[in-house]
């Protein structure tokens, strides 16, 4: 089974690793896939072979545990929701951090007060000042600090590092020499030790820490928001008929098949048909779009748009999870958790990255005692290389490395929901940045997918436009065939006022005949025998053209096609200044599909191409080395969207091709495509943003605290300011991702 679960403890980037390497090797676990950022795990394993209670007897003494996204208990244990989580690191962070700005501003005394005559020493003896600060110190790393010695305790145990690992080894190590200076003045003399205590720095590290982990705990909180917004875009109740009696119910007791009256200023509760009535509706929270959409009877609503004006009643026909808003919930909370390709690199850094560090604080402490007190005094050199093995294992956080790439895809893929952009993994967002070749399917992807009269040509001029259109729509209102409504509902646009029509006989493919006000209608094809440069202009745009007659008399011609999508040809000319090639590949005939691919500036067309042959002509392009994004909305394009390297689906079009695509596209508007291009190469530019700020911080503050500089210049990097930095990289990395919210993907 495949599953999603919550998982508690996580600190940093090791963490998850350490879980997906423990998860792994358990008898029964097929694939793990676990996520710093959103704090959740998305596991493929077998039921009947392991269970939640033993993974988390694996788990629990390592510091972590997993549990299902509804459960409170666990092991006995409750858990501590997010908010909760966030107020004790809150109130954590309320008490050290002052007590941190405090014991730095002092350090920064002392040093200045050593470096410059005119500042005083501080006013009270260094001895009583290091009681103090001891004191302060205990309380600080045995209360707020406590996950960082437990950090130490796992890494003996059962030797895995994590963040906490290094922070724990780097502040206790300070705390430890500094007890022994303090209480034991005569070892430092004996042993020529430097008689300076660092009970400033790990106050100042802890409290930085702190206050550097609440920040980001916060900054995390924010990136999810989208989730948390659109489930505030439920309704709560609905107003709905029951035994002929208006009720007002909970959203949870709505059935399929209720009447749900809906008032002026109301929001819709769930999905369904609108039964009677009209209105106009804003659906922007779902569609991106400002402009209210009129409905009537028979056309569907959706759960958590808003009525703008008339009461209508619809019927329920999608509750809970089958509503649209549920299933962009579910598409959102999949792909903020899924996992990007490029989020390789910053895995298989993590993976090994506290170890090394380890490795290169302990290398650096030893060269600093025994290679530097060659070229200075002893105390000098152990002094400075306590300082060095703790600056190393403070500074080397590898917190922004993990946060780097979920933190842009949870912001990007609900910044894509919020304009309408469903996307269902973030492999698919990484993929769309990348594209040079977009296929679009004809029908309903660049034309609306359903006919409209484009053409009435008057043939008789005893008669009008409105009359030709009267006499069709009076008798093909009667028939069956898919053109005939196309033709009532341009006549009802035109506000025409269709006659009775008796004696109504279909003729088999050809026509229908009636009659209309004492007059024999009878509309049908063209015959062989016409002539008319009208009718060959219009066959020769692909349109299907109907022949209509009074009494034998024929008096104009109708003519009929699948219009363009407004502004399809402005979506197109968008991807071309991208330097994108765009191909038309329909089932249609070539006359048709070369005429609309003309109107909107298609670069390539293939047409009358059968749904098996779709797939071929994908792999075609792909051999040539091509990234092809395909976009459909029909049940034969299914097959090629897989095919393709990303597949964009219409909402507007069949389950099975939203299920067989990587992004789909609410209302059907391909100007979205373009949108989800930029949406795509803003995030991944901002993934490489994230992770050039998590390396850069490693890659000059390691050496640096390792002493390279000391040579040259004689600096020693702090600790404290080696705590500041590392609180900075996550704070920068999370709020350069916070940053995408603000670019615009139009």
């Amino acid at each position: 089974m495949e599953k999603t679960f919550k998982i508690k403890g996580m600190n940093c980037a090791s963490c998850s690793a350490i879980i997906t390497k423990k998860l792994s090797v358990l008898d029964g676990v097929k694939d793990v896939n676990v996520n710093f950022a959103t704090e959740k795990l998305n596991l493929n394993f077998d039921d009947k072979k392991l269970s939640i209670k033993q993974m988390n007897s694996e788990l629990d003494k390592l510091g972590y545990s997993i549990h299902n996204l509804n459960e409170e208990i666990v092991n006995d244990k409750k858990v501590i929701d997010k908010d909760t989580e966030m107020e004790y690191q809150k109130y954590k962070t309320y008490f050290v951090f002052p007590l941190s700005i405090f014991v730095f501003l002092v350090m920064m005394w002392d040093i200045g007060a050593k470096i410059y005559p005119f500042i005083p020493n501080l006013p009270i003896p260094m001895s009583l000042w290091n009681i103090i600060a001891m004191i302060l110190s205990s309380i600080v790393i045995f209360s707020i600090g406590k996950p960082f010695i437990q950090g130490i305790k796992r890494f003996i145990q059962y030797k895995v590092a994590n963040m906490d690992t290094l922070i724990g080894i780097g502040t206790l190590t300070a705390y430890i020499y500094s007890v022994v200076i303090t209480l034991f003045p005569q070892v430092v003399t004996s042993m020529r030790l430097p008689e300076y205590t660092y009970f400033d720095v790990v106050i100042v590290v802890i409290g930085f820490v702190t206050f550097g982990k609440y920040l980001e705990s916060r900054s995390k909180r924010k990136t999810g928001e989208a989730i948390e917004k659109l489930l505030e875009l439920q309704a709560k109740t609905a107003f709905v008929i029951r035994n002929n009696i208006e009720i007002e119910i909970p959203l949870s007791e709505v059935v399929i098949g209720d009447i749900v009256i809906v008032r002026p200023g109301g929001k819709i509760a769930v999905d369904g048909k609108i039964t009677e009535g009209s209105t106009s509706i804003d659906e922007s929270m779902i569609t991106g779009e400002s402009i209210p959409v009129d409905k009537k009877v028979g056309d569907t609503v959706t759960g958590a748009t808003i009525n703008k004006q008339g009461s209508f009643r619809f019927e329920a026909t999608k509750i809970g999870n089958e509503t649209m808003l549920s299933q962009i919930i579910k598409m959102v909370e999949n792909a903020q958790g899924s996992r990007a390709p490029i989020q390789a690199i910053a895995d298989k850094i993590s993976s090994v990255f506290v170890p090394v560090v380890l490795i290169i604080a302990f290398t650096s402490l030893l060269v600093w005692i025994f290679v530097g007190s060659i070229f200075i005094s002893s105390a000098t050199a152990i002094s400075y290389g306590i300082l060095s093995f703790v600056s190393i294992l403070v500074i080397a956080c590898p917190c922004a490395l993990g946060l780097a790439t979920p933190t842009a895809i949870i912001v990007g893929v609900g910044l894509g929901a919020k304009q309408g952009i469903l996307i269902k993994d973030a492999e698919s967002l990484e993929l769309l940045s990348k594209v040079d070749t977009i296929v679009l399917d004809k029908t309903g992807t660049i034309t609306k997918g359903k006919p409209e009269v484009t053409d009435i040509i008057i043939l008789d001029k005893i008669y009008s436009k409105n009359d030709i259109l009267k006499f069709a729509g009076s008798v093909e209102k009667l028939s069956e065939h898919p053109l005939a409504l196309s033709i009532v509902q341009s006549a009802m646009n035109e506000n025409i006022i269709l006659s009775k029509a008796t004696n109504f006989n279909s003729l088999g493919g050809i026509g229908v005949k009636a009659i209309v006000e004492n007059k024999e209608i009878y509309i049908h094809k063209p015959d062989a025998n016409f002539e008319n440069k009208d009718l060959n202009d219009l066959q020769e745009q692909g349109k299907t053209v109907v022949i209509i007659e009074v009494d034998n008399n024929k008096i104009g011609l109708v003519a009929l096609s699948d219009t363009i999508k407004e502004g399809a040809k402005e979506a197109i000319d968008k991807l071309h200044k991208k330097g994108i090639k765009v191909i038309m590949l329909t089932g249609d005939n070539h006359k048709t599909a070369t005429y609309i691919a003309k109107q909107v500036n298609i670069d390539n067309v293939f047409s009358e191409v059968l749904p098996s042959e779709k797939t071929n002509k994908i792999k075609s392009l792909q051999s040539e080395g091509r990234v092809v994004a395909m976009a459909g909305d029909g049940i034969n394009d299914a097959p090629a969207l897989v095919q393709a390297n990303i597949g964009i689906a219409m909402a507007t079009g069949s389950d099975i091709a939203i299920e067989s695509a990587g992004i789909t596209l609410l209302h059907g508007d391909i100007h979205k495509i373009s949108q989800a291009i930029n949406l795509s190469k803003n995030t991944m530019r901002t993934i490489k943003q994230n992770l050039f700020w998590a390396f850069i911080y490693n890659i000059i503050g390691i050496p640096i605290a390792a002493g390279l500089l000391y040579p040259i210049w004689g600096i020693v990097l702090n600790p404290v300011f080696a705590g500041m930095a590392m609180a900075l990289s996550s704070v920068s990395v999370v709020g350069n991702s916070l940053r995408l919210k603000t670019n615009k993907s139009r």
